[in-house]
């Protein structure tokens, strides 16, 4: 066949088109940067009120867009509630039906029922780096994939049961021989950072918009970071919780016994010497992240890129560290239940905070309007857009509804608490708009009876819109 100089424009003209409409097809929408962190608790954030911690990076998203003080993770089917938590928020749907499909999640991802197929279907290179503990591919799930993380850094039998009154600790978060997050001789969450640092670089020379799902381990244990972080928290220095007990009274009944990973890492019963070291390691390696936040932060200015770019920070779930004798984050108090969530954007009001009750997984939705991709059938939450742009004055949700395994329930209403123990046979009632660290069980009282029955009722309800088949009769009041 002979090729003329007449063919040869039309098939560049052919092709220059093709571009073009793919590029009127996907030049509007916005570039997404996710960032997700793991078992960081609502006050890790100076700016959100802890003057103990230094964040000069989240502190910066803070100023830079909207919080939502109230966020939360629904619970959990596992110890391990991340996975539950990552379940849900690449799926959209709601705990017990998250679980029905995690171990098909290869076979969601195929039919395209998954968060960053959405985007890729909707014209945006997508990027992902770091922590992913779920059953489907994830370099299936992205264009570009780089230093997949298991759930967490392998730890040492030193990292627990530490630190032993008149006994030498032979842990240390600086030492990389304990391997953990210095595996590969460079910490996960610098090696993260250089990863998005240079998806960024990358996204520069791209025509597509770009979705970048970073993911830390950090600041989940082992609670490791270079020794000027930990210099910077002498642990007498650091307040205890006033939450502090020395032995949660229900531990056995719940889930949070002392052969539960979590809590195993700090002595039972609970002293205030060990707990203040735990939590002067945790704001180090929380500061360590920080810096690489910053880092990220710096390359999305950068890149020139920063303007028409949404930024959304959040983390799996809290966690106790000390709070109530507990640790870990399996349970259903707000330091576990809880996450920091920030939200900045084109349009997005500058350092403003929504005390609206809202979920984590609620992101999902969120990204995929921004796409302008319509929310899926299957997609239970809901996008936050309508509260950041003012179009909602109220939150999506009646109630706040949480889960741990078959051990732990919790309704959240107009600032009441209702966690219920069905193992143990008993309720806790807060007032969490008043006693925000929970600390009067007001369950006893008889005048708080009426209040108990209304969230009975409303736990019930939330049961079934969430596909929960536990029972609790016997244990929820009756009306």
């Amino acid at each position: 066949m002979r090729i003329t100089a007449a063919l040869i424009l039309a098939l560049f003209s052919a092709q220059f088109l093709a571009w073009g409409a793919e590029g009127l097809k996907t030049e509007n929408k916005p570039n997404i940067l996710f960032l997700l962190t793991d078992d960081q608790a609502v006050d890790t954030i100076r700016a959100m009120g802890n003057s103990e911690i230094q964040t000069p990076n989240f502190d910066r998203l803070v100023a830079a867009g909207t919080t939502f003080t109230h966020c939360y993770n629904m619970g959990s089917w596992s110890p391990a509630v991340c996975i539950a938590s990552r379940s849900m928020l690449l799926t959209g749907r709601t705990v017990w039906r998250a679980q029905s499909i995690y171990d098909t999640a290869e076979q969601e991802r195929q039919a395209g029922r998954w968060w960053p197929t959405y985007l890729k279907a909707a014209g945006y290179r997508t990027y992902m780096t770091g922590k992913w503990h779920l059953k489907a591919s994830p370099e299936k799930s992205f264009d570009v994939v780089r230093h997949v993380r298991p759930g967490m850094p392998k730890d040492t039998p030193q990292g627990y049961d530490r630190p032993q009154a008149g006994k030498i600790d032979v842990w240390s978060p600086h030492d990389a021989k304990f391997g953990g997050f210095w595996e590969g001789g460079k910490h996960w969450s610098e090696v993260v950072a250089d990863d998005a640092v240079d998806y960024l670089n990358q996204a520069t020379k791209e025509v597509d918009p770009f979705f970048m799902y970073i993911a830390f381990n950090a600041p989940h244990d082992p609670r490791q970071s270079p020794q000027e972080f930990g210099e910077m928290y002498p642990p007498g220095k650091v307040s205890l919780p006033v939450n502090f007990l020395p032995e949660y009274p229900f531990k056995d009944l719940i889930g949070c016994e002392p052969t539960l990973r979590d809590e195993k890492l700090a002595p039972f019963p609970r002293t205030a010497d060990a707990i203040r070291v735990h939590r002067a390691e945790y704001y180090a390696i929380v500061s360590h992240l920080d810096r690489q936040i910053g880092r990220i932060l710096d390359a999305l200015n950068e890149s020139g890129k920063a303007k028409n770019t949404w930024i959304f920070f959040t983390s799996d779930h809290g966690l106790a560290v000390g709070r109530h004798g507990l640790v870990g984050k399996q349970n259903l108090y707000e330091h576990s239940v809880r996450v920091p969530f920030v939200a900045v954007g084109p349009k997005v009001a500058a350092a403003e905070k929504n005390d609206l009750p809202v979920y984590m997984q609620d992101v999902m939705p969120t990204v995929l309007e921004l796409a302008g991709i319509p929310r899926p059938g299957h997609v239970e939450f809901h996008s936050l857009l309508p509260l950041l742009e003012k179009r909602q004055t109220k939150s999506s949700y009646d109630a706040i509804y949480g889960a741990y395994l078959q051990l732990q329930r919790m309704i959240e209403v107009d600032g009441y608490k209702l966690i219920v123990y069905p193992k143990a046979n008993r309720v806790r009632l807060y007032h969490v708009e008043s006693d925000p660290f929970e600390m009067t069980d007001l369950a006893a009282d008889p005048q708080y009876r009426s209040r108990i029955l209304q969230l009975a009722n409303a736990l019930r309800h939330a049961q079934q819109e969430t596909g929960d088949s536990l029972s609790l009769a016997g244990v929820l009041p009756e009306n």
